[in-house]
């Protein structure tokens, strides 16, 4: 990422700013307002240096009352400004207006080095598996590393392998001839030979068939594909990078998942972390989001610190997408200029016409454990992941606890 720019008394006037955008990922470097134009990705100055902006920069102030952003638009810069009490969200939109597209939102330190750990990662075509809960940005992440690659000027080809009938899988995967199976009306190369030259993301890389899985370690060895109905393989250039909400070591364990296909893609491991072990991160995803979802030509509805602190103590089962939805609500459904605490719909039940049967498992005593699990299975109809997110854990600690619970049931 270019640097960006913060003129001396932009910094004078807010004086954590520049850690603040350090921590999340942004290099600051002192510039003077008078600096050509194209020297920084972008540059943010004070107020009194209006005069020298541009389109990109974005112009602050520290003042009391009601915080205020106009978005850039027709040759004019962004503004902002803001007191103390929303210091903390103004920091935030001014990392994420500056952040160039398609760098995810940050602000935990931590976070910042995985995006770094993940920039370096793009320089190499060694394959990457990307492990976290459903939510939390492994997506994200995936097309960040595309975009810093090499191949970023090629295709970019996603596929979610859960939502594929494994009938089909392999057709979509490695291509078919024309009549290879009942109903081949045609032939089709397949999202390998679609990714030539790019990137292949194999999302829940863990619902391929072990029948499948041979296969696709030949691709990742051999570097080419053999489509159904062909005779002979076909050579592909992919970078291919798997994601899995599950741990793949447990599944190899258990026999649902091959061990030689698991080192194969364990090569570069990246974790992400539940997003509420990521507070920083919330305020700066929040931040994203409000700008991404709100009417351009209208002004942007702040939330107030107590909105603000209950969004940073919320522990988002449904991680990011927990996030955005209460995000798109909020804009929605908010009647004043600022959005409140009470606009945003967090405690609600995943499913509001079903009987409050189960409690937080945080808060269940060991003895009543599986009657909260049990409780939480029968309102969701044996969904695990949400069920899982109606006891406040991950689908895979539910996965874990299932597993004790019929252990104790057969000793």
């Amino acid at each position: 990422m270019n640097d960006v720019g913060l003129t001396e008394s932009a910094a004078m006037a807010l004086p954590t700013l520049s850690r603040w955008l350090t921590a999340s990922g942004i290099a600051c470097v002192a510039a003077d307002p008078r600096d050509p134009v194209g020297r920084h990705a972008a540059r943010i100055l004070h107020i009194s240096e209006r005069v020298y902006a541009n389109h990109r920069d974005i112009v602050v102030d520290f003042a009391d009352g009601a915080p205020r952003l106009l978005r850039p638009g027709r040759g004019q810069p962004a503004e902002i400004i803001f007191g103390a009490d929303d210091m903390a969200f103004g920091h935030a939109l001014i990392a994420e207006l500056v952040r160039p597209a398609g760098h995810p939102a940050c602000g935990e330190p931590e976070s910042a080095a995985l995006l770094d750990l993940a920039a370096r990662v793009a320089q190499h075509d060694a394959t990457v598996l990307i492990l976290g809960e459903t939510g939390t940005g492994k997506e994200g992440i995936a097309r960040y590393i595309h975009a810093m690659s090499p191949r970023a000027g090629k295709e970019f080809v996603a596929v979610n392998c859960a939502a594929l009938p494994e009938s089909m899988l392999e057709a979509i995967l490695f291509g078919h001839q024309k009549g290879s199976f009942t109903g081949a009306a045609g032939a089709s190369e397949g999202l390998f030979r679609a990714a030539d030259g790019g990137t292949l993301l194999l999302d829940e890389v863990a619902e391929i068939p072990l029948a499948l899985q041979a296969k696709l370690l030949r691709a990742l060895q051999e570097r080419e594909v053999l489509p159904i109905g062909a005779t002979r393989p076909v050579s592909v250039d992919v970078h291919v990078i798997a994601a899995a909400n599950r741990d793949l070591a447990t599944e190899v364990a258990e026999g649902r998942f091959r061990a030689d296909l698991y080192w194969r893609l364990n090569v570069l491991p990246l974790t992400l972390a539940p997003l509420g072990n990521r507070r920083l991160d919330i305020r700066a995803i929040a931040a994203a989001m409000l700008l991404r979802h709100s009417p351009l030509g209208k002004a942007v509805p702040w939330p107030t610190p107590n909105a603000l602190d209950r969004l940073m103590t919320h522990d988002w089962p449904g991680n990011a997408r927990e996030l955005e939805n209460v995000i798109q609500r909020a804009l929605l459904l908010h009647r004043g200029e600022r959005i409140e605490a009470d606009d945003l719909a967090i405690d609600r039940r995943f499913f509001s016409d079903a009987p409050a049967l189960t409690v937080r498992l945080a808060d269940a005593s060991r003895q009543s454990e599986a009657d909260a699990i049990r409780a939480a299975l029968e309102v969701t109809g044996g969904h695990r992941l949400r069920a899982a997110q109606r006891l406040g854990i991950s689908e895979r600690t539910l996965r874990y606890r299932l597993a004790d619970m019929r252990q104790a049931a057969a000793a």
